[in-house]
């Protein structure tokens, strides 16, 4: 089960990547038409309604997104079917439709189905369609019915298979929407501790790759929070909305290049110019983009007990900012260049405290994790055994240029044991995802010496290897290997 919500959590990274470009129109267009969010400015309201047209659409972007990362292919008709699946059931379970099949008027037809067109119910689609394309995308029907053999019977299965969906959401729907709901209000009326619960949980799940499914409830109109949407849209609460977002900032921004700076400052001085690149690159993307797993997962196994104080500080800084009502927003994620888009947004609220905050919180991650490392002499980058630090060495890959994507994606999958070992491959925003037949053939210093940050094992057979923002690169380098 873990392992298939992780498979869920790395097909969402798809539509969610199209987010920056929301952000992006939405930002410009506030920037160009402060007051008139477009109403006093064509080029504005050109923008904004271009990146409204994102965020209101999320759950088509989720089906459509689902239904590729979850098929085998990775193809055009599953896609489509996920189309034809989120269209069903939203269309089907609409207020309309639903005060006509109970009865009803349409005035006294349940809330939850006023909310039906949203990223859950994208998802839910995603997989029905992914089921569907992989159960019937090969499968010869009679010569009459040839033309709708393979993969055009795919969107015709999984528009039946929707139809029995729909038919199950029509009595349940209504309770997991109310439960969804009621999980939400909770932790929002805990207001900033809320906040803080959440980004605590946050962090613990992103090891198991189970974050997506706690972030969806408190970012997106599930459940009605839609920290995101409403925070760029400027329909929620100034002070309030961004409770969510904001204290992300200060950890990626600052926190986390402390920390790496940290790690440096205690590697071995026979190390520290081969882990200077390292940080600095990890360093560098967090502060930019918020892409912080290049510089999680290189202390997150090494170093457990950092890895909690990571989350802990986390939490704090969500708490801290959302009980000072200091609000930022990010479309991808906590980085400057989200900053600088968001500030200007009429629901920001002293953004540049979050500047502040970061700086404190940077001073903060730096001496802490110093003391901590030292203390207990953590095997953080650059402080691992001199045996194996040679062995990584020696199996460390020379070539350099425009190949190097080839060759650290050939000495990646050799340490996975190559096409007699390797059963699976698939990508997040930064990690490899793959299944192996055996894990005691994975030579993980071998990967290593690539210059990866880091690896996690998930289980006996599913292993991850973080790589960092290039990591399609690698991914569609040992796609040709393995053809």
């Amino acid at each position: 089960m873990k392992k298939y919500l992780q498979r869920i959590g790395s097909s969402l990274m798809l539509p969610v990547a199209v987010l920056p470009a929301a952000a992006i129109m939405l930002g410009i267009g506030y920037w160009i038409d402060h007051d008139g969010w477009g109403s006093g400015n064509p080029v504005a309201a050109f923008l904004i309604k271009g990146g409204g047209a994102i965020l209101d659409n999320l759950g088509i972007l989720f089906a459509i997104g689902v239904a590729i990362g979850m098929t085998k292919a990775k193809d055009g008709a599953a896609a489509l079917s996920g189309l034809v699946a989120y269209l069903v059931v939203t269309t089907l379970l609409s207020p309309g439709s639903v005060a006509m099949l109970q009865g009803i008027d349409v005035t006294k037809v349940n809330d939850a189905f006023v909310k039906i067109q949203n990223p859950f119910i994208g998802i839910l689609s995603g997989i029905v369609a992914s089921i569907m394309y992989n159960r019937f995308s090969h499968v010869k029907l009679i010569d009459a019915l040839a033309f709708f053999s393979g993969k055009r019977l795919a969107p015709i299965m999984s528009a039946f298979a929707m139809l029995i969906v729909s038919l199950i959401l029509l009595f349940i729907w209504p309770v997991v929407f109310s439960g969804l709901v009621s999980f939400g209000e909770a932790i929002s009326k805990l207001g900033a501790v809320g906040a803080g619960l959440y980004g605590f949980f946050n962090r613990l799940l992103i090891p198991m790759g189970l974050h997506h499914a706690l972030n969806n409830v408190f970012w997106f109109d599930t459940a009605g929070i839609d920290d995101i949407g409403k925070f760029w849209k400027g329909t929620g609460v100034k002070g309030v909305t961004g409770m969510y977002q904001a204290g992300y900032f200060p950890v990626m921004m600052f926190g986390l290049p402390a920390a790496a700076l940290a790690m440096y400052h205690t590697a071995k001085t026979k190390r520290k110019k081969q882990i200077a690149s390292l940080m600095l690159a990890a360093g560098v993307a967090a502060f930019l983009t918020g892409v912080t797993e290049p510089i999680e997962f290189s202390f997150m196994f090494a170093a457990p007990l950092l890895y909690l104080v990571h989350a802990v500080l986390t939490g704090l800084s969500l708490a801290i900012a959302a009980a000072f009502h200091w609000t930022a927003g990010f479309g991808f994620s906590g980085g400057l260049i989200d900053f600088i888009l968001s500030s200007s947004l009429p629901l920001a609220n002293k953004p540049y405290m979050l500047i502040v905050q970061g700086l404190v919180f940077a001073v903060i991650y730096y001496f802490v994790f110093r003391f901590l490392i030292t203390k207990f002499n953590l095997q953080t980058p650059g402080r691992e055994d001199d045996e194996v630090v040679a062995a990584m060495a020696e199996a460390a890959p020379t070539s350099t240029g425009t190949d190097k994507f080839a060759v650290m994606a050939a000495r990646i999958y050799e340490g996975l044991g190559g096409d007699d070992n390797v059963t699976s491959l698939d990508n997040c925003v930064t990690r490899l995802r793959l299944e192996v037949k055996d894990m005691s053939v994975v030579d993980q210093e071998k990967i290593k010496s690539t210059g990866i940050p880091g690896i996690n094992i998930i289980g006996p057979h599913n292993i991850q290897v973080v790589v960092g923002p290039s990591v399609q690169f690698v991914a569609d380098e040992i796609a040709k290997i393995r053809k």
